[in-house]
């Protein structure tokens, strides 16, 4: 089993949703951008449902610009789209009656490189979401370059960022990153969210194995050494493996 959050439970759903709400606001008021290292798949989408509901709820400004600038979550987003079938009863309502749940009134999918590069001009009030979520590439990489010493900016986190990447050196509390061979200062409000993960946590961990029986050993895999070993205490009784590299066992 895996256990990326094997030791902490997340926020609650709409807890995290207001937090979001609450850092997008706080650093319009501050005159910035917001950058938000985007997955393409899934989380792009679930952003913009979540920001569309926010317009529409009068938490966030309608006029604001959303840039999606990652060509694969745009594909991703269409391909979402053609198959409402696959939806929740309340989204596929939202299809039923015409209404797209993705569709903001100042989006914009920027596919082209000129066009990301264009972006950099914006200097306050627009969402930047763009790929890849723990900043090891892409074109989040230049917004980061762009808006990371600005103190009026904000980057959000909403996913998991493994150690020595790019993003976690950041959420760490870097005061310096090397972006392209260049120290950048890190002067933007830095805020992360780990609600909207895809991952599971403690809870539901151990939730989803106490679930089978005839259990004769559990391998923990997939997390930071210290993070599985928190789990395998929570687990409680029984033979509990987290194996090392190379490490082979017999079944």
């Amino acid at each position: 089993m895996e256990s990326t959050y094997g030791d902490r439970n997340h926020r609650p759903y709409r807890e995290s949703v207001e937090e979001l709400y609450d850092a997008i606001s706080a650093t319009f008021a501050r005159g910035g951008n917001v950058v938000i290292p985007t997955f393409a798949l899934e989380r792009a989408q679930e952003l913009l449902y979540i920001l569309r509901e926010g317009i529409e709820a009068s938490r966030l400004p309608a006029s604001m610009p959303v840039f999606v600038d990652s060509p694969m979550a745009i594909s991703a987003t269409e391909i979402f789209k053609r198959y409402p079938d696959c939806y929740s009863p309340a989204i596929a309502e939202l299809f039923r009656q015409g209404r797209d749940p993705f569709a903001l009134p100042a989006l914009h999918f920027t596919r082209d490189r000129a066009e990301s590069v264009a972006i950099n001009q914006v200097k306050g009030g627009a969402i930047i979401m763009a790929g890849s979520g723990m900043a090891t590439g892409g074109r989040v990489v230049h917004h980061l370059r762009h808006n990371l010493a600005r103190p009026e900016s904000g980057v959000i986190f909403v996913g998991y960022a493994a150690p020595g990447t790019l993003a976690r050196r950041i959420i760490d509390g870097a005061k310096h990153v090397a972006i392209f061979g260049e120290q950048v200062q890190v002067r933007a409000s830095i805020c992360t969210i780990n609600g909207f993960s895809a991952h599971a946590d403690q809870s539901e961990l151990i939730a989803w194995r106490q679930r089978m029986s005839g259990i004769e050993t559990t391998f923990i895999v997939h997390g930071e050494a210290a993070v599985m070993h928190k789990l395998a205490a929570a687990l409680g009784p029984g033979r509990i493996e987290i194996p090392a590299m190379h490490q082979s066992f017999d079944l």
